[in-house]
């Protein structure tokens, strides 16, 4: 009897099947790649934002050490006493200025909160535009 071939391997199998059937090789590096950048940009989206959160918080705190100064001189100035006409001026000066204190620091917290927010996305949004490129790059070479 004729010796058989010994038989390929299932590997090698598939590989012939795959070419027949005229299936694309797949890159898996690049799709490592690929979603290895990804991850690189949430991390990096992620430590902006952590980033803005802190400047948040550092900044709050120190428009709540402002605040509790000028209560304190506020309170202070009050000891000392003095016409009813001069209380007024006084109370009504320290209003103002605590209205317009309140008014300036919530644009200052706004403005940080959009810039940390507006800083993460844009991260996001460029990785986006580079996969988008880097798809359409792919089917291009195909």
């Amino acid at each position: 009897m004729a010796k058989q071939p010994e038989s390929d391997s299932f590997m090698d199998m598939f590989g012939r099947f795959g070419r027949d059937l005229k299936v694309p090789n797949v890159d898996v590096e690049a799709i490592l790649a690929h979603h290895r950048k990804n991850l690189e940009a949430l991390e990096k989206s992620a430590r902006a934002g952590a980033a803005g959160a802190t400047s948040l918080l550092s900044r709050q705190r120190e428009m709540l050490q402002d605040t509790l100064r000028e209560v304190t001189d506020m309170a202070q100035s009050y000891r000392a006493p003095g016409n009813p006409q001069e209380l007024m001026a006084k109370q009504t000066e320290f209003a103002r200025k605590s209205f317009e204190a309140a008014l300036k620091n919530a644009g200052e917290v706004a403005e940080l909160v959009k810039k940390s927010g507006a800083e993460s996305v844009d991260i996001l949004r460029t990785r986006i535009k580079e996969a988008m490129e880097e798809i359409r790059a792919g089917y291009e070479k195909k």
